[in-house]
């Protein structure tokens, strides 16, 4: 991310260096002036002298913040808060708190910057929601994320936009033989493209030498028919910036131009009419008839550091740019806007509630609704941004430095669709309340449980995968039902439970012991699944309507592995039988288990057993004492 805030800054140019000062003077200089890398070695050198205060600290912590190296941010922010700051400080010690992922501390600071700045659009957006995270977490995919091999191993890569044709343009600090940016120390930003395969893979990229300067350019946006560019560039490049006379500096801002391509090579490059010396414009997106322009400045006008705006186009003329408002905007930073062809906007914020750093935002621009969070996978407690998706390919691309560098991934979007469970007695059929309704994978693993409202629950799951909807309510037998999902949005899946009477009891009682279904294990585990919870729960059932009753547990295993293998895991497997019904309430007396492993087989087949001998052989057993 080192590169990104410098589209967001001026670009400079330093000719001449400032006379050194006593302490902090000279730190402060270079701070003041953008070149916060210096400014952490001077700060650096007067926390070595032992001559620095809660100024210096907080200024270090400053420093480090705008560079993104997040842990040195913490701990100087950390130091400076010995004693009182500015709210903005309590707001940034709580948004690298956050990326480290230390979302408790982060609320604690967050309270402090709320009590300081009450009426702060993002104080009351924290105190509304101050404990958000979990919720965020719990969230529902909606992209699996891939690597891709475009990627540098050191450098900055993003910006990636797939045209129609399947070519990849993105942006990268790659060497390519350029100086590098004074602010940074990296190499200025160039225009790469790639080819992408059916099969997904890319070709080797390839600067993009028409457009390339020896400053800034990039990231870009493409007309739907791929023949019209709009950029990014450093106005450094077009001899566009203001001097700085006293201090010898180059100001210069982002700036939006236009290209055309003609036979292969991009020419006609123009710059756009709002471009300024005074603010930055970048970021470009355009809409999918090419009407409307979108991208992010600091523009006079708008509601925090930078925001998105947009601008009407037509027929290479354009209107005054409006800001897009507290729909997308807040008093924070926006950046990297894509508008979809379904007039979904994508975009990076930092102000809106996240997982840390910037992170990616959707909102239906049709429609007056909130910004979602694209949630886990796509976005982390590091910076999450760049976001385009080409949905006619249905990829998407993004970039994060959650590796500790910007790199390109795919976003693929994930089939999802709701299941609607109905449970009901099956005598009565009257809905059940305070049923519980899991949803298992084709692995058998719970992914969530709901207690029944008014007899209904409701999951959302993905398309790509198989599910069991398992449901139990005491005083019912338990029943897990495979979904089908028939390709629709929404599957509703009736459950009917059977009401636990004597007469169901006494199928499963003989003389010698209580006959249930097998108590299913993982493999080389002893912990109880969902599934072996619903048998042992009939078992609870019937010991508490037999008060007398004691129970002996008995469980075998297979012959494979060891005998005293076999020996120990079946003990495990017993006293954790045990223990679940104890934990419902059974009185332990009432209950004794040992673990025989494969000493006494149902079916004596030695070492040659089938698959299907070996699971009769894998069973648990339920003798009656008394």
């Amino acid at each position: 991310m080192k590169n990104i805030l410098s589209l967001f800054c001026f670009c400079l140019l330093v000719t001449t260096s400032y006379s050194q000062n006593k302490y902090s003077e000279k730190a402060d200089e270079l701070y003041s002036s953008y070149q916060y890398v210096d400014a952490i070695e001077a700060y650096l050198d007067i926390v070595k002298n032992k001559k620095a205060d809660s100024h210096v600290y907080k200024q270090l912590a400053d420093s480090y913040y705008n560079v993104f190296n997040i842990d040195e941010a913490s701990k100087w922010y950390a130091k400076a808060l010995d004693k009182n700051q500015d709210a903005e400080t309590y707001y940034r010690y709580a948004q690298v708190l956050r990326s480290q992922g230390n979302y408790a501390a982060a609320n604690t600071q967050m309270d402090e910057f709320s009590k300081m700045v009450p009426e702060d659009p993002r104080a009351k957006e924290h105190l509304a929601n101050p404990n958000y995270i979990p919720k965020l977490a719990d969230d529902s995919k909606l992209f699996d994320v891939e690597n891709t091999n475009i990627n540098d191993t050191e450098q900055s890569d993003f910006g990636a936009v797939l045209s129609t044709d399947n070519v990849l343009y993105f942006v990268s600090s790659r060497s390519n033989g350029k100086k590098e940016d004074n602010w940074t120390n990296n190499p200025y930003l160039d225009i790469y493209t790639t080819t992408r395969s059916p099969e997904g893979t890319f070709t080797e990229p390839e600067p993009v030498n028409s457009l390339n300067t020896p400053y800034h350019d990039g990231p870009i946006t493409l007309s739907k028919d791929g023949k019209t560019m709009i950029f990014s560039r450093d106005g450094h490049s077009e001899g566009v910036y203001k001097r700085l006379s006293k201090k010898q500096i180059k100001l210069s801002q982002q700036g939006l131009y236009s290209a055309t391509l003609v036979d292969g090579k991009w020419t006609n490059i123009k710059a756009l009419p709002f471009n300024s010396t005074e603010y930055s414009v970048s970021h470009p997106s355009l809409s999918n008839d090419g009407k409307t322009l979108f991208f992010a400045s600091n523009m006079p006008g708008g509601l925090g550091d930078t925001d998105i705006w947009k601008v009407s186009v037509n027929n290479g003329s354009y209107g005054e740019p409006e800001n897009l408002g507290p729909q997308v905007n807040t008093a924070g930073k926006e950046g990297f806007p894509f508008i979809a062809d379904n007039n979904i906007l994508y975009f990076s914020s930092r102000g809106k509630k996240g997982l840390g750093g910037f992170d990616i935002f959707k909102v239906d621009l049709s429609k007056e609704e909130e910004a979602v969070n694209l949630g886990n996978d796509v976005n982390t407690k590091s910076d999450d941004f760049s976001f385009s998706i080409n949905t006619l390919e249905k990829v998407g691309f993004f970039s994060s430095n959650r590796s500790g560098v910007d790199n390109i991934y795919m976003a693929i979007p994930i089939c999802k669709y709701l299941v609607v469970t109905l449970v009901k007695d099956a005598t009565t059929e009257q809905l059940i309340a305070n049923a519980d309704v899991s949803i298992l994978d084709e692995k058998k693993n719970i992914i969530a449980t709901q207690k029944t409202e008014e007899g209904k629950t409701s999951f959302q799951v993905i398309c790509a995968s198989n599910y069991v909807i398992h449901v139990e309510k005491e005083g019912y037998e338990s029943l897990s039902i495979p979904v089908e999902r028939l390709d629709k949005d929404q599957i509703e899946v009736n459950a009917s439970l059977q009401p636990i009477v004597e007469s169901s009891m006494q199928e499963m009682i003989t003389d010698t012991e209580v006959k249930l279904n097998n108590i299913y294990f993982e493999f080389n585990k002893s912990n109880i699944t969902y599934q072996g919870a619903s048998e042992l729960d009939k078992l609870v059932a019937i010991m508490n309507a037999y008060p007398e009753m004691e129970i002996a547990i008995r469980s075998h295993t297979d012959t494979k592995g060891s005998e005293a293998y076999n020996l120990k895991l079946s003990e495990r497997r017993a006293q954790a039988t045990m223990q679940y019904v104890i934990s419902k309430g059974i009185n332990k007396n009432r209950l004794t288990a040992i673990g025989l492993g494969s000493t006494t087989p149902k079916i004596d087949c030695k070492s040659n057993c089938t698959d299907a001998e070996d699971a009769q052989n894998r069973r648990s057993e339920f003798l009656i004492k008394k």
